[in-house]
């Protein structure tokens, strides 16, 4: 398979990944079509997510394309997976551990 289809079909796979959780999703390339636009397209407004379905990723320059390419407003995620593989999430320390710090503080209000 060509990189090129490899990556369309990574995206498809990481779109119904999402919305296995509930989460609307859908390919953003080719609806936005800017060089800035998310590989995936979600109901939270929150998210700029990059699809990467490689065997070999470069992850601090997936990482980077996604911090550079969110807005100020959004979190920016790599979604990564190898063949055989589950997907995996890539984000910042900082951002992982901002969420974490939220949802234990909102579990503490519920609780």
């Amino acid at each position: 398979m060509n990189s090129c289809r490899k990556g369309k079909v990574g995206e498809r796979e990481a779109a119904e990944l999402l919305r296995s959780c509930g989460i609307a999703a859908r390919r953003g390339q080719q609806h936005a079509g800017g060089e800035d636009s998310p590989d995936i397209v979600t109901e939270l407004d929150c998210l700029h997510v990059e699809v990467k379905r490689t065997e070999t990723l470069q992850l601090y320059p997936a990482l980077d394309q996604a911090e550079h390419d969110a807005s100020v407003f959004q979190i920016p995620v790599v979604l990564h997976r190898r063949n055989g593989k589950k997907w995996v999430a890539i984000l910042s320390a900082n951002v992982f551990l901002g969420l974490l710090k939220r949802a234990v503080a909102g579990e503490a209000k519920s609780g």
